[in-house]
């Protein structure tokens, strides 16, 4: 019997370290021995448990005394460590990067970057976004609409090993066409008559979609009725082809008119005015899944405003170009934008008072025994991928959800809501084998999911640190990230703890080691909590970067440059000029 102990978030052998991933990803059965088990059913966890993975599926689950694993087995001894389900996004987005260029339809900017540089980074960036999904413990992603590509990256995923399981559907049945989106393949598509919209859906039949998605957006001027049979006749035909619908219905007579029209989930909350008991019974008649979204319009307007509160979970795990690229508003030439991010600070308030209602609304839908799956709207701007996941699941804790019930909305319930649950959501014999180990029960702390072991995706073993890359340019990207959001501790996390930074034409030593930075930095933030560094040009060397840079927001603008130099994969030396 070879055994695995699980230390410090390391898989080791005894006694050797097993650094291919591979040795813990044969066919041949794995008993994951002494680990407690969040049971999402019964709402307990429990204690000293093993669970058998064969293949990609668990083969068996129970008590550690009654399953002994055999002689030649491959056991992982998980004493103190913690086993729940792999986590669901229920509500992202492919065609979205998540950065200040991706929705030129909200926020036109293609003056300065073409939408297209955004759609092109994209896909050549989506292998690291969906080990990113992975990385942070979502074993499956749902796209809720976008262009046909979308049916391409379900089938890539399919095949791929560090990429999360993923259910698609096509472009969206929308009562509206938002402008400056792709005219090619376009994510959504306006339909006019009941007659197009039921060709639009069995246009998308031949891709095989998991769903059909509406978006049932009201203009100024309309009446919601007025789209209604629109709305109708797209449920009707999917439906008829067995397939169950998904509407972006953010009002309450939107919501209303949609759910009593057939529609089976609700992929926003309900922002305009609380929920009554009409429309809760209603839901929960129609067993209809609620996916309230919570934070993705506080995140529009935390970068329209510039007001920031990044975690340090999302500066370790969201795309750092992306997330540098929000801040890019502070740069850009203000008179060649409509929005003015310092005169908006009025109009969008964080919290807002939709913020307020969504709250309390998701805690009326818990409280009806309505369905509720957690989804952040990932790649609209500001929503990380992957990394937005972990504050959407405390901005649910924050609405009034147990740990246990947020844990739910995270994985069995997306599931089921989805008619997915024959094979996903939970840690039972002959579902597939997504599960993430924890140092610590999640149904104490949340936070813990920003801190896991290993995730085990269809039977395969990771470490969530092997699937995020970390390049040069990456560490340089890191700390101007969290250097332009004022974040002492994550601006030295990419930093060794013996950096030192010289001045390059003097060589005189300015400063060694973190301690000497946090207490410069720190002042300098407090001393200029407007200055923020634009980088004009970068090169790129082996482990050498050097960026030319511009900083405004202090007493003048400084044009300078600075000369990083990577060693074991931390900034070690820093040459100002």
């Amino acid at each position: 019997m070879k055994t695995y102990l699980l230390l410090a978030g390391v898989l080791v052998t005894l006694p050797v370290i097993a650094q291919n991933q591979k040795a813990l990803s044969t066919s041949d059965a794995t008993y994951i021995t002494h680990v407690n088990l969040v049971n999402v059913h019964t709402g307990r966890t429990d204690q000293d448990q093993t669970i058998v993975i064969t293949d990609q599926r668990i083969s068996a689950v129970g008590p550690a005394g009654k399953i002994k694993p055999p002689a030649n087995a491959k056991v992982i001894d998980a004493t103190g460590q913690y086993a729940m389900p792999g986590m669901t996004d229920a509500h992202i987005h492919f065609f979205q990067s998540g950065g200040l260029y991706t929705r030129p339809d909200a926020l036109n900017l293609n003056a300065f970057t073409p939408y297209q540089e955004d759609q092109q980074w994209i896909k050549a960036h989506l292998d690291n976004t969906l080990a990113r999904y992975l990385a942070t413990g979502i074993t499956q992603v749902i796209d809720v609409g976008g262009p046909l590509s979308n049916f391409s990256i379900r089938a890539r995923t399919d095949t791929m090993v560090a990429a999360p399981t993923t259910w698609v559907t096509g472009p969206l049945v929308s009562t509206y066409l938002p402008p400056n989106l792709d005219e090619k393949d376009p994510p959504i598509i306006k339909v006019n008559t009941p007659d197009e919209a039921r060709e639009l859906v069995r246009k998308q039949l031949p891709f095989k979609p998991d769903f059909i998605k509406i978006w049932y957006v009201v203009r100024t001027g309309q009446q919601p009725e007025d789209m209604l049979p629109l709305i109708t006749a797209a449920i009707a035909e999917s439906h008829a082809n067995g397939l169950k619908v998904a509407v972006h219905a953010t009002t309450y007579v939107t919501a209303k008119l949609a759910v009593t029209a057939g529609a089976d989930i609700l992929v926003h909350s309900v922002d305009d005015q609380p929920l009554d008991n009409d429309l809760l019974q209603l839901l929960k008649d129609k067993k209809v899944l609620y996916i309230p979204t919570l934070i993705v319009m506080q995140n529009y307007h935390r970068v329209f405003t510039q007001q920031f509160n990044f975690s340090a979970h999302e500066f370790t795990y969201a795309d750092p170009f992306m997330l540098g690229s929000l801040m890019d508003l502070q740069h850009l030439d203000s008179t060649r934008i409509t929005l003015n991010y310092k005169k908006v600070r009025n109009k969008f308030i964080v919290p807002s008072k939709s913020d307020s209602i969504m709250l309390s609304n998701l805690k009326r839908v818990q409280d009806a025994g309505i369905l509720i799956a957690a989804g952040t709207d990932a790649g609209n701007i500001g929503t990380h991928h992957a990394a937005s996941f972990l504050p959407e699941l405390l901005a649910m804790r924050q609405a009034g959800l147990s740990n246990r019930e947020v844990i739910r909305a995270a994985t069995i319930n997306a599931a089921k809501g989805f008619g997915k649950d024959k094979n996903y959501g939970s840690i039972e014999k002959g579902k597939i084998a997504d599960i993430l180990l924890l140092p610590k029960d999640p149904a104490d702390d949340l936070s813990v999911l920003g801190n896991i072991t290993s995730v085990i995706h269809r039977g395969r073993f990771f470490q969530p640190t092997s699937l995020i890359p970390v390049t040069p340019e990456i560490l340089a990207q890191q700390q101007l990230n969290a250097y332009n959001a004022h974040d002492v501790e994550a601006f030295l996390a990419p930093y060794s703890d013996s950096v030192e930074i010289y001045n390059q034409t003097t060589q005189k030593l300015l400063m060694k080691g973190k301690e000497e930075m946090r207490k410069g930095y720190d002042q300098f933030f407090k001393r200029n909590p407007q200055v923020h560094c634009q980088v004009i040009n970068r090169i790129v060397v082996g482990n050498t970067v050097v960026d030319q840079e511009r900083l405004t927001g202090i007493s003048q603008v400084v044009n300078a440059g600075a000369i990083y130099i990577i060693e074991n994969k931390k900034i070690r030396k820093v040459y100002f000029f």
